[in-house]
């Protein structure tokens, strides 16, 4: 992987976004299993119906995953110096996740040439699921 370029980058310049497949029930069972978090919110929906909740509905550090694979996607796990992520809304089964980025800052810390990124994770229609924010190291 090709780290970005520091001097060629600028304030306002986007990361390379995606957008993830429907969250389906399948993804909170398998992202249940991973993680070890079998609450019954997220995969019963006996469970969430009789606390008057339609549906189950997607983790919250399943958009936190994403969020960090959009970063893993863009530098090496390594360049990452911090990543701090804020929960604004749940996920619901069948919604798509658009995962973008852009460059608010230019620093440096600790000697090293770093941009601070505005993270955001949203559904289809444009209503934030997650925001982060993260500091990466660039050569």
């Amino acid at each position: 992987m090709t780290k970005p370029n520091y001097d060629a980058l600028n304030v306002g310049d986007a990361i390379p976004s995606f957008t993830t497949e429907p969250v389906s029930r399948l993804t909170l069972a398998l992202y249940a299993t991973g993680s070890g978090d079998h609450h019954p919110l997220h995969l019963d929906q006996d469970y969430v119906r009789a606390k008057g909740i339609p549906d189950v509905f997607a983790h919250g550090m399943l958009g936190m995953a994403y969020l960090g694979r959009l970063l893993t996607q863009w530098v090496p796990q390594a360049a990452i110096r911090s990543f701090g992520v804020r929960f604004t809304a749940i996920t619901q089964v069948g919604e798509r996740l658009v995962c973008t980025g852009k460059v608010v800052e230019k620093l440096e810390q600790a000697g090293q040439k770093c941009v601070r990124l505005e993270l955001t994770c949203a559904n289809e229609q444009g209503e934030a699921k997650h925001k982060a924010d993260a500091v990466v190291a660039l050569a």
